[in-house]
């Protein structure tokens, strides 16, 4: 099994001993030991799901790292959180994702909202079964829990990730800064119920509605 070790906040170690671990294209800053680099297509979904991905406009470009020894990651010095699954399903943003163990499966789906936070269409990645994932965000993520009772209202621009029996809806017209009246009315909030988590970021990326 790959081992995740974070260096800083900023940068990723993982120790493999022959395993595989699929990363951001491009984000390998330093290894030792014997690696090899392979480029996926199609967010490392072969062909159905390049198909996938271009059809919905969730784009994700993934390498596949195997070998033996460490090998570090590290993307335009974002902040890193680990994500350890246990059979669950990960929903995050393509552009938030770092590197996840190679037993993850990952793939793409209908989400209704999400893709409301980039511009990049109504779907959404997810990453699936036991192992460890690794996210980035524009400063550090904070994890935010969702209960039964007690929805959480989220800026699309300021979401990273979610895992847990979470039902979502995009809410618009009521941006944070339009219920202070500094806004034009047209902006969103994600609405989340059930029992969860999101992560999100002390950051804001553009979004659909315009500023929030």
């Amino acid at each position: 099994m790959a081992q995740f070790q974070l260096r800083g906040g900023k940068v990723l170690a993982v120790t493999l001993t022959g395993d595989t671990v699929k990363a951001k294209n491009g984000s390998m800053v330093a290894y030792d030991g014997r690696m090899a680099f392979k480029k996926l297509s199609g967010g490392g979904d072969g062909l159905r799901g390049m198909v996938t991905r271009r059809l919905t406009g969730e784009q994700m470009t993934v390498m596949e790292v195997k070998g033996e020894g460490t090998c570090y990651f590290a993307d335009r010095a974002s902040d890193l959180s680990l994500v350890r699954l246990d059979g669950e399903t990960l929903h995050v943003e393509s552009s938030n994702l770092l590197c996840a163990e190679g037993t993850l499966r990952t793939g793409t789906t209908f989400t209704g909202l999400r893709g409301a936070s980039q511009g990049n269409g109504l779907f959404t990645t997810t990453v699936e079964g036991s192992g460890r994932a690794a996210l980035m965000s524009d400063g550090q993520a904070v994890i935010l829990r969702v209960t039964p009772g007690t929805p959480l209202q989220v800026d699309p621009g300021a979401y990273v990730a979610h895992t847990g029996g979470l039902r979502q809806e995009l809410r618009g017209g009521v941006g944070f800064r339009t219920l202070l009246g500094e806004g034009s009315g047209e902006a969103f909030q994600i609405r989340f119920e059930g029992d969860g988590l999101v992560y999100v970021q002390p950051s804001e990326r553009n979004t659909l509605g315009g500023d929030v």
